[in-house]
C-alpha cells in the first residue's frame, strides 16, 4: 500500500502544485476523507481495513474549500532551478537538478547577496569557470518569479510516475503516459 499516493486537487479540481506534484500519502488522504475535508474523486482497487470499517484507498481527492495560491514564492534551490527551466544560465545547457548548482551573479566575496535577484542556475563547469569573476553575465538576469510563473514552469516537467486515474486532472505541454 505504500505506493498508493493520492493526487490532491484544489476545490476547482486543479492540482495545488505541478512540481512537485501535489501528492499526499494514502494515510493522510484517508484522514482527510474521514474528517470531511475532501471529496473522493477516484479510488484504487486496494483497501484499508480497521476493526470497524473497510475503505478503498483514494487515488484522487479534491479539497472542499478552495485554497488560494500563495502570494510569495519560497526561495529554494529547486525553485531557482525551476525558474531557470533546469538550464545553465551561462552556457544554456539543459540539466537534471543534480547537474546544476547555485551561482551568485555578483559573488559573495564582492558583496553579492543570496537572493532571487542575484542567484542563477549554473552547471558545475560554468560555475567553476566563473568563480569570483564579474565578466560572465547570465543569459537572463535573475528576478523573483511570480507564483503563477513557477506553476506554469512546473507543467513542463511531468514526474516519472503518473497513475492512470490522475491523467484527466493534469495538463502538460507534452504527451504523458501513465
Amino acid at each position: 500500500m505504500s505506493q498508493h499516493s493520492t493526487l490532491l486537487l484544489n476545490a476547482d479540481y486543479q492540482p495545488l502544485s505541478y512540481f512537485p506534484l501535489s501528492l499526499v500519502s494514502w494515510q493522510d488522504a484517508l484522514r482527510a476523507v474521514i474528517r470531511g475535508r475532501v471529496t473522493v474523486v477516484a479510488e484504487y482497487d486496494a483497501v484499508a481495513r480497521s476493526p470497524s470499517r473497510t475503505m478503498r484507498l483514494p487515488s484522487v481527492i479534491a479539497l472542499k474549500a478552495y485554497q488560494k495560491a500563495g502570494r510569495n514564492v519560497a526561495f529554494t534551490r529547486f525553485n531557482v532551478y525551476l525558474r531557470d527551466r533546469f538550464s545553465c544560465q551561462y552556457c544554456g545547457g539543459m540539466f537534471e537538478a543534480k547537474g546544476l548548482t547555485f551561482d551568485h551573479v555578483v559573488p559573495r566575496s564582492r558583496g553579492g547577496a543570496t537572493s532571487w535577484e542575484n542567484i542563477v542556475a549554473a552547471c558545475h563547469a560554468c560555475n567553476g569557470a566563473k568563480g569570483s569573476r564579474m565578466d560572465m553575465r547570465p543569459r537572463v538576469m535573475p528576478r523573483k518569479p511570480l507564483p503563477y510563473e513557477l506553476f506554469a514552469a512546473g507543467q513542463n516537467y511531468p514526474p516519472n510516475y503518473l497513475h492512470e486515474s490522475w491523467v484527466d486532472y493534469l495538463y502538460w505541454d507534452s504527451e504523458i503516459r501513465p
